[in-house]
């Protein structure tokens, strides 16, 4: 299956309209909504039975887009960014303009940054300019979907929109924290998918 700009439009619209969309991305479906609205943020939370404390991560779909967006972010972690992303990876950050509280719900502090690098089947997605709170499109500690078919139907059948992008790789994100790594040059891997430690290691050796 392959996007066209239609389903960007309708994406868009979506989100900004309040409601949950569940999409395909670089690693394995996902639910996403508005991440500046605690009312579709709710909603969400309530479609997955994910607890309402726990973050959820924020996805831009190009790199410059968010990087304009975090404009506090330091020199180093910039550089980390445009090292790692776009990539199967999520990106703990220090959250310095406290922003997308609905979120990162109980901890203010801690941004997740998702940037996917877009298969040819999903670019399309590409001309969406507006962030999007992300999450897995599974019931809490269900297995991550790689297929539409393998996401619940419940959730197809409550969201808003569902955009069909054929069969994903199905391994979730790699979860990288950066929090220490302006002050100190040290990153953690919390969880490892789709982009190894040792590429990781990789990546960020030039710049510690």
């Amino acid at each position: 299956m392959k996007l066209d700009s239609g389903d960007a439009t309708r994406l868009q619209e979506c989100v900004a309209g309040g409601g949950v969309a569940v999409l395909p991305t670089d690693t394995v479906y996902g639910l996403c909504c508005d991440p500046e609205s605690e009312q579709a943020a709710r909603r969400l939370y309530e479609l997955k039975g994910r607890p309402s404390t726990r973050a959820s991560a924020v996805m831009f779909f190009a790199l410059e887009p968010a990087l304009q967006t975090l404009g506090e972010l330091p020199d180093s972690e910039r550089r980390a960014l445009q090292a790692l992303l776009p990539g199967p990876v999520t990106v703990l950050l220090a959250n310095r303009g406290r922003r997308f509280a609905p979120a990162c719900r109980s901890d203010p502090g801690t941004l997740g940054l998702r940037v996917p690098r877009l298969p040819d089947g999903l670019a399309a997605l590409g001309a969406v300019t507006r962030p999007v709170m992300q999450s897995s499109a599974n019931i809490s500690g269900q297995p991550d979907a790689r297929a539409l078919a393998e996401v619940t139907h419940t959730l197809v059948d409550r969201a808003d929109l569902v955009l069909d992008g054929g069969e994903l790789p199905g391994t979730p994100s790699t979860v990288i924290d950066l929090r220490d790594f302006d002050a100190e040059r040290r990153w953690h891997v919390l969880r490892e998918g789709p982009l190894s430690r040792d590429a990781v290691r990789e990546l960020l050796a030039p710049l510690s």
